[in-house]
């Protein structure tokens, strides 16, 4: 089936293919055989209708379209495959030739990943923060266990640091209360936060039975985010008692009988944790160092289309949260601080996401680097976790909506970066190097 390829740019090819008839025969007469069972015609038996009868009938074009329609995939992948490009997106295709008898041609224009150098991975160099020293977390950990099982004893005195109270807050607006926006027999610890701002003045110092009123801005429901006097009156104060740190404790909170059994597993818990944030920190930093280090231009259409997904799928989830984009970003702590700046965002980390995703792909073919049954095990139990399903979920769900090609294509990446990080030169913040294998992987 002969072909040519023509450049239209760095990123996308016109490719022209002729069939001969000799090679649409088979599909013709598959296009016959379908039209033919699906028809009746008076005098014959269904699926017994002659070609000469479908063409009176339905006209050959018709048929003819069946069976183009039938030969241009494979013919279209072949054409790919002997002109050595990686497609990206859906072609755009034309019949451009109708012999009837003789021969079909077709074009079809298409995205390509353009060709591009990859530089030496062993000059790529990344700089992670060393492990921090985990007593400070474990003690950290303690203390939230502490907090977790401290008594507490009602009171009859002031509230003050540190205290369990139990309020009421009632919010209004030139004296009259918002509708939704009031709560009962709420728990709080003074110094905890979380909650209103100047909630913690306002109830230190009273005791049960007494209210006060001061100014916050409200955090949730209809007048999230508006002004608004709030009343907060105190039900009841309670002093709360931590317990003592010692092998009562370690017994009660954890499987261990000693304090000391109790934080040397905290401690590789942390430690754990640290590494983990660690390696994945680095691997990050590695990709970027490798993407920088990469030129490589992207197809528009590609690049236009992704950010034009990317920006459909966050509109759509503001809105099922009855959110507009400006005060989403009201909430979030995030360095883009309007509209504008957020979607320049979005479309810069598109682009290097689609520059990663190329990279690494490329290096996979380079390396012929393939899939095993083992990894894809692999795959279905990590996703499993995330998403607290089963990995026989997981392969299910995988199969039903043809995540197969883009799941390979993940693990494929994987490995890619696996052997770019094991190149690369990675230290930390003292200048020790740092193996970003995971532990149980390190030699």
């Amino acid at each position: 089936m002969p072909s040519t390829v023509e450049k239209i740019s760095p990123t996308r090819v016109k490719l022209t293919v002729e069939i001969p008839f000799t090679e649409m025969k088979p599909h013709l007469d598959k296009a016959y055989r379908e039209i033919a069972s699906q028809v009746s015609i008076p005098g014959f038996r269904k699926g017994k209708v002659p070609a000469l009868v479908i063409d009176q009938r339905f006209g050959r074009e018709a048929v003819l379209q069946e069976a183009i329609n039938s030969i241009l995939p494979k013919a279209y992948s072949d054409a790919i495959a002997e002109a050595k490009v990686v497609p990206l997106g859906d072609p755009q295709i034309d019949v451009t030739k109708l012999e009837d008898n003789e021969v079909v041609e077709f074009s079809a224009e298409v995205d390509i990943r353009p060709d591009f150098e990859l530089p030496d991975f062993s000059t790529l160099s990344v700089t992670v923060d060393a492990l921090p020293d985990t007593d400070k977390d474990v003690d950290e950990r303690i203390e939230v266990l502490r907090e977790r099982f401290a008594t507490t004893t009602d009171v009859e005195r002031a509230a003050k640091d540190g205290d369990s109270v139990n309020i009421d807050l009632t919010a209004s607006r030139d004296g009259e209360v918002l509708p939704n926006a009031t709560s009962q027999g709420v728990s709080y610890v003074i110094g905890a936060d979380g909650m209103l701002d100047g909630l913690d003045e306002a109830v230190t110092g009273l005791s049960a039975g007494e209210s006060k009123l001061f100014k916050s801005t409200l955090v949730g429901g209809e007048f999230e985010g508006e002004e608004a006097e709030i009343e907060v009156k105190v039900n009841k104060v309670s002093e709360r008692e931590l317990p003592e740190v010692d092998d009562e404790f370690a017994a009660l909170v954890s499987e261990f009988d000693t304090v000391d059994e109790m934080r040397a597993d905290l401690a590789k818990t942390v430690a754990q944790y640290a590494q983990y944030e660690q390696i994945n920190t680095g691997r990050n930093k590695v990709l970027e160092a490798l993407v920088a280090a990469t030129e490589l231009e992207l197809p528009e259409r590609v690049l236009n289309d992704e950010v034009e997904a990317r920006k459909q799928q966050i509109t759509d989830q503001l809105s099922r949260a009855g959110l507009s984009l400006e005060r989403y970003l009201e909430r979030i702590e995030d360095d883009a601080k309007t509209p504008e700046e957020f979607w320049k965002q979005l479309e810069d980390n598109t682009i290097e996401g689609l520059k990663a995703q190329l990279i690494l792909e490329k290096i996979a073919d380079d390396e012929q680097i393939g899939v095993e049954q083992s990894d894809l095990s692999e795959l279905l139990v990590r996703k499993a976790m995330e998403k607290n399903s089963t990995p026989q979920e997981e392969a299910k769900h995988m199969m039903e909506h043809g995540h197969l090609p883009g799941w390979t294509q993940e693990i494929r990446r994987s490995k890619a970066l696996e052997s770019v990080v094991t190149a690369a030169q990675v230290v930390d913040s003292n200048g020790e190097p740092v193996d970003l294998r995971p532990s149980e992987d390190a030699e």
